[in-house]
């Protein structure tokens, strides 16, 4: 017998959003261990809220809702809230109760901005790295390190001269105010030295490989372990062409290691300079040679260990982090302006790929 197509809106709901939710769904093991992380931080959130005034967004929301944003690439606030409307998922995910009202936009965003105030996003990606380490899934040995351009939220447009000292505020050079100017820089030398972004001032224009165009952006760094592929330290700096190989050396030396460790790298991280700082802090660098060997500061006595060819295999599967980084969570361009807040969800972005690479590592398929 055919039923009737009958539209009408139920008064009321049974059940909860809880019983939603399929017991083997991906997301109920990454909200266990987001769980896990955000109890650890009640201390850290104490520091960051007062005790007076209007209750704000949990910040334990906040957190979940970025993560929830970053996993199913969802590319602004406006679109999240709307997901969290109608979405059951995503609802559960960040704590909301099916009749609980959503946020305005510009409200998340406004006490999102609080996290990055209290450095919440490192100790949080610290806590998810601690995660991985109980659960004996990290190497504490072989180690990767790698670096990427991040994509600035500016145009080539607002990459104008500086403005000097001696200019006449009275009389400012003419710009073109509409929506999309015309500039002409042709046969104009170029640099970051004479030029910033009006969008963004602390992006830099950086060409990240030969023959590829050159973007403004940040650089963002990962160094990861070889056993499994986790992010086990990160930093987003600026773009400068000795920016990847400072900021290795300085995520590895504050890394108390009780025994000599190893580091593979490209070959853009071949310098004699580079090597011999690693040498310094302990750590055996298996960096690719240059084309040319006779510049190579990396001698046959590194070379003709077996670590070495299988650090050079190894080092390949920190480009996944970066592809899952990009495209999943949409740090290929970033959507906002400034270290600090780039950096942030840079940050954020790495624990969100552990947390998913600890999923598929400790849940059995069904």
């Amino acid at each position: 017998m055919r039923g009737i197509d009958v539209q009408q809106s139920e008064l009321f709901s049974y059940g909860s959003v809880e019983d939603r939710i399929p017991a083997g769904h991906p997301l109920r093991a990454i909200r266990t261990m987001t769980d896990d992380a955000l109890k650890q931080m009640s201390t850290r959130f104490d520091e960051i809220y007062g005790t007076e005034g209007r209750p704000s967004i949990p910040p334990e929301r906040l957190v979940r809702a970025v993560l929830i944003q970053m996993l199913y690439s969802v590319r602004s606030e406006r679109m999240l809230m709307e997901q969290m409307e109608y979405n059951l998922l995503f609802r559960w995910f960040v704590g909301l109760s099916a009749s609980e009202p959503v946020w305005h936009a510009t409200v998340f965003t406004k006490n999102r901005d609080r996290l990055l105030e209290g450095a919440v996003a490192e100790e949080f990606f610290s806590l998810i790295v601690e995660q991985a380490r109980s659960r004996k899934l990290l190497s504490d040995e072989h180690f990767t390190v790698d670096g990427t351009l991040i994509e600035a939220w500016a145009g080539q447009k607002s990459f104008q001269r500086k403005r000097k000292g001696d200019d006449d505020p009275l009389n400012p050079p003419p710009v073109d105010k509409s929506s999309n100017p015309t500039i002409n820089w042709h046969k104009e030398k170029r640099s970051n030295d004479t030029h910033e972004s009006l969008t963004d001032p602390e992006s830099r224009l950086y060409k990240k490989t030969r023959g590829a165009e050159a973007r403004l952006g940040y650089l963002g760094h990962v160094i990861t372990e070889n056993r499994n592929g986790f992010v086990v330290d990160m930093r987003l700096t600026s773009a400068t062409g000795t920016a990847e190989r400072e900021a290795a050396v300085e995520m590895l030396s504050g890394k108390p290691f009780s025994r000599r460790v190893t580091l593979g790298a490209d070959r853009g991280y071949d310098t004699r300079a580079f090597v011999a700082a690693l040498r310094e802090i302990n750590v055996t660098p298996h960096v690719a040679q240059n084309d040319t060997h006779r510049r190579s500061a990396i001698d046959g006595r590194t070379t003709g260990h077996c670590g070495y060819e299988i650090s050079q295999r190894k080092r390949k599967r920190v480009e996944q982090v970066f592809g899952w980084m990009k495209t999943v969570a949409l740090q290929r361009k970033t959507r906002f302006r400034g270290l600090a807040r780039v950096g942030c969800m840079f940050t954020f972005a790495a624990a969100a790929y552990n947390l998913v690479r600890m999923r598929n590592l400790t849940v059995q398929p069904a």
